[in-house]
């Protein structure tokens, strides 16, 4: 029997948002200042202004990083555990 994966039912729920740099718009949801969960689609994939179509893997978008942490830092990405000394 498969395991059902329901980790991101406790908590905020993922919400959209968009890149600042690029407008790609994925699902976002901070657990703690130091873990974020990101789900890409393939637009976002494609519009994304760091991926290089050519290569082989994808380990994430310094810009996306920067736009979640501001989002987060101004309070229009709730952070579930709301500990603020984790920001630093």
């Amino acid at each position: 029997m498969m395991r059902v994966d329901d980790r991101l039912l406790d908590g905020p729920p993922m919400r959209s948002l968009a890149c600042e740099r690029c407008a790609a718009e994925v699902l976002v949801r901070k657990s703690s200042w130091q873990q974020t969960s990101v789900q890409w689609d393939g637009r976002a994939t494609a519009l994304c202004a760091e991926r290089d179509p050519a290569a082989a893997s994808f380990e994430g978008c310094a810009s996306l990083r920067d736009t979640i942490r501001a989002s987060a830092l101004r309070g229009t990405l709730p952070v579930a555990d709301g500990d603020a000394d984790g920001a630093a």
